[in-house]
């Protein structure tokens, strides 16, 4: 069943961000009020000019849209590069799996999920970042997507909560990876720490 995904990931990181995130942490309040309104606004849509869009695909967008923007201009150009790149392998993926669908060889959002995580990893180093250009780059992909099929009169409906699972899986890898590399960071401290130690002894 689609959401599944998406209503469990996102109520455990809101209890997270909620209840067990350092208090002191300046995101806090934003991450927890920004994923209780995407949970809250997943199931409203609009329909424009015959496309039904999911009000928290768009309320997404302007937030990621609002994050860039306070970046330095030379890092707005990059992360706009980046969330192109998204946007176009994106629609790329969607198009394969309806010319082709035999290479999914697992579950479409898990697979999905996989690849974009991979490649915001790729196109960015910092989480929030990673973060920023996939969201961004996904709906956009989500627009550009609905729009090639209706040329062929197939209504795509945006940001529905097939999207959502594949976004929550996204974000999800994107957090433990970069756990894994803050752990790798700590673990590099701790050896070179015991390493002078040594040395000091010896």
């Amino acid at each position: 069943m689609e959401g599944i995904i998406f209503y469990w990931i996102c109520w455990l990181f809101w209890i997270y961000f909620t209840f067990i995130l350092d208090k002191q942490n300046p995101y806090r309040l934003k991450l927890s009020a920004i994923v209780l309104i995407v949970l809250l606004l997943s199931n409203i849509y609009f329909m424009v000019g015959g496309y039904k869009i999911h009000t928290s695909a768009l309320f997404l967008l302007v937030i990621s849209y609002l994050f860039f923007a306070k970046e330095k201009r030379r890092a707005i150009i990059f992360i706009f590069i980046c969330s192109f790149i998204i946007s176009i392998a994106y629609v790329t993926f969607h198009l394969f799996v309806i010319f082709d669908p035999a290479w999914i060889i697992i579950k479409k959002e898990w697979m999905m999920g996989l690849c974009f995580g991979f490649l915001s990893i790729l196109l960015q180093k910092p989480l929030k970042g990673r973060l920023i250009v996939f969201v961004s780059g996904a709906i956009q992909g989500e627009i550009l997507f609905a729009y090639i099929l209706s040329g062929f009169q197939i209504t795509y409906p945006i940001g529905a909560f097939a999207f959502l699972d594949v976004c929550s899986i996204t974000a999800t890898l994107l957090v433990g990876w970069s756990c894994l590399e803050n752990a790798s960071v700590f673990v590099q401290n701790h050896f070179h720490f015991f390493e002078k130690g040594k040395q000091k002894s010896s």
